[in-house]
C-alpha cells in the first residue's frame, strides 16, 4: 500500500511542478491532482464450486476535457484505489505526450486470476462490465488489457457490453482479438514503441545501434519482444534478467535461444548456473540500459554506479525521483516511462479509430503511423528538456499535462 501511495503522491508532485513551469495557478493543480470520477463496485461471481464470491473493482477517470478517458483494466491481488488514481493520471500524460484525443482512465479488480478457472475469470470479466457499464463506452471511457488481462478477457468484456447495448460495439474496448476488430501490431505495440524511442535516443548520443551494447532488466512481454527487436536490428543484447536472476555475456546473448527456452511467465535464468543478480545487471558497463521489470530499481543507492550512456524506462516507475536527478547531473540521458511506453496506448487509439470507421489497416500502416507518433513525441520532449535545461521526465510531464490543462481552461472549468 505504501508503494501505491508513493506512486500517487510522487505523480501529484511532478504534475504540480509541470503546471507551475507552464504558468498555471493552483486552481488548475487542484483540478488535476485527483481523478474527476472514481467508481468502486462490488461484483458477485458464481464460482465453480457453486459458492458466490464478491470481488471489489474500481474505475478511475482522471479527466475528460480533451475527450473520452482511456486505460487498462488489471486483475491483480494488489489493486488499490490509490494505484488506480495514479495510473489514470499517467494515462492522461501518455495521451498528451503522443497527442491523442483522450484523457486518462484506469480500472482494476482485486483478485488473483492465477488461482481461478477460465469460467470464473469470464464471469468476473462480464460482471465487471455490468458493474461499471454506466460510465464506460466508445465515447465515454475505453478500457484495454493490463496486468493479468489479455485479448480473450477483452473479447468477453466487449461481448457483455454489446449485449447490454444491444448492438455490436467493438470501439468500447481495445486490445481485442483481430477477428473481433483488434488492430494489427497491438500485442507488440509497447515494445515496438520502446524500440523506436531507443533508436531516437541513440542518435542524440551518437551511438550506432549496430553493435550497441544493451542491457534489459525483465524478460516478460515487453522485455522479451524488446530483446528480439533490438537483436534483429544488430544491437548486442549483453544481459537480460527475470525475477530469479540475470544472464550476462559481454559478447552478446543468443536471444532466439533464450526466447525458445523461457516459460509463459518470462522465466529462463533458472536453466543456467552462472547467473548474476538484478542489482549487478543494472550496474553493467553498457551503452543502453532498459529497466523493463518493476518499479524502484534505480535509486539513490545505485544511481552513481550506472555505467550506461542512456537509460530508457520500459517499466512503470523504475527510477526514483532522487535517482532521476543523479542521472541528469551525470549527463546520462534518461527517457521516462510515460514517453517510452506510450506505444501501447497509441496503437489502442489506432484500434479505436479503425473500429469507429469500420476500415482496417495493414501491419505496415500501423507501424508507419506508430513511428511517426513516437518520433514526434520524442523530438518534442527532447527539445523542451534541452531549451529549459530540465530532465526528460519533467519535460514529458509538461508536454503531457499541457493539453488537458488547456482543454479544461477553454471549457471554463478553471
Amino acid at each position: 500500500m505504501a508503494d501505491n501511495l508513493n506512486l500517487f503522491t510522487s505523480t501529484q508532485a511532478v504534475i504540480q511542478e509541470a503546471l507551475h513551469k507552464l504558468g498555471y495557478d493552483e486552481a488548475m493543480y487542484e483540478l488535476l491532482k485527483e481523478p474527476l470520477r472514481m467508481l468502486e463496485v462490488r461484483i458477485p461471481v458464481k464460482m465453480d464450486d457453486n459458492t458466490v464470491k464478491v470481488f471489489t473493482g474500481y474505475r478511475a477517470q482522471h479527466n475528460d476535457a480533451v475527450g473520452p478517458t482511456k486505460g487498462g483494466v488489471r486483475f491483480h491481488p494488489g489493486v488499490t484505489p490509490d494505484e488506480m488514481k495514479a495510473l489514470s493520471m499517467w494515462m492522461t500524460l501518455k495521451a498528451g505526450i503522443v497527442d491523442l484525443p483522450y484523457g486518462g482512465g484506469k480500472g482494476g479488480v482485486v483478485c488473483d486470476p492465477r488461482e481461478m478457472s477460465m469460467g470464473e475469470i469470464e464471469r468476473l470479466s462480464r460482471g465487471y462490465v455490468r458493474a461499471v457499464g454506466q460510465i464506460v463506452g466508445p465515447t465515454k471511457d475505453i478500457p484495454a488489457p493490463d496486468v493479468f488481462t489479455n485479448a480473450q478477457i477483452m473479447a468477453w468484456m466487449m461481448d457483455e457490453y454489446s449485449r447490454m447495448d444491444q448492438f455490436n460495439s467493438p470501439g468500447f474496448i481495445t486490445g481485442k482479438p483481430i477477428v473481433l476488430g483488434g488492430s494489427q501490431g497491438r500485442d507488440r505495440a509497447t515494445a515496438q514503441g520502446v524500440t523506436i524511442i531507443i533508436n531516437e535516443a541513440a542518435k542524440k548520443r551518437d551511438i550506432d545501434m549496430q553493435g550497441a551494447r544493451v542491457v534489459i532488466q525483465g524478460f516478460g512481454n515487453a522485455g522479451s519482444f524488446l530483446a528480439k527487436f533490438l537483436n534483429d536490428q544488430g544491437a548486442k543484447v549483453i544481459a537480460i534478467s527475470d525475477a530469479y536472476g540475470a544472464l550476462h555475456d559481454p559478447n552478446g546473448l543468443d536471444i532466439d535461444y533464450l526466447l525458445d527456452r523461457r516459460d509463459s511467465f518470462g522465466t529462463v535464468t533458472t536453466l543456467f548456473e552462472n547467473t548474476i543478480s538484478n542489482q549487478e545487471l543494472l550496474e553493467l558497463d553498457c551503452d543502453i540500459l532498459v529497466p523493463a521489470a518493476i518499479e524502484n530499481q534505480i535509486t539513490a543507492d545505485n544511481a552513481h554506479n550506472i555505467k550506461a550512456k542512456i537509460v530508457v524506462e520500459a517499466a512503470n516507475g523504475p527510477t526514483t525521483t532522487e535517482a532521476t536527478k543523479i542521472l541528469y547531473d551525470r549527463d546520462i540521458l534518461l527517457v521516462p516511462d510515460v514517453l517510452a511506453s506510450a506505444g501501447g496506448v497509441t496503437v489502442s487509439y489506432f484500434e479505436w479509430v479503425q473500429n469507429n470507421q469500420g476500415y482496417y489497416w495493414t501491419e505496415d500502416e500501423v507501424n508507419d503511423k506508430l513511428i511517426s507518433k513516437m518520433v514526434d513525441a520524442f523530438e518534442n520532449i527532447y527539445e523542451v528538456a534541452t531549451t529549459r535545461n530540465i530532465d526528460m521526465r519533467l519535460a514529458a510531464y509538461m508536454v503531457g499535462v499541457r493539453r488537458t490543462a488547456e482543454a479544461s481552461r477553454f471549457r471554463g472549468w478553471v
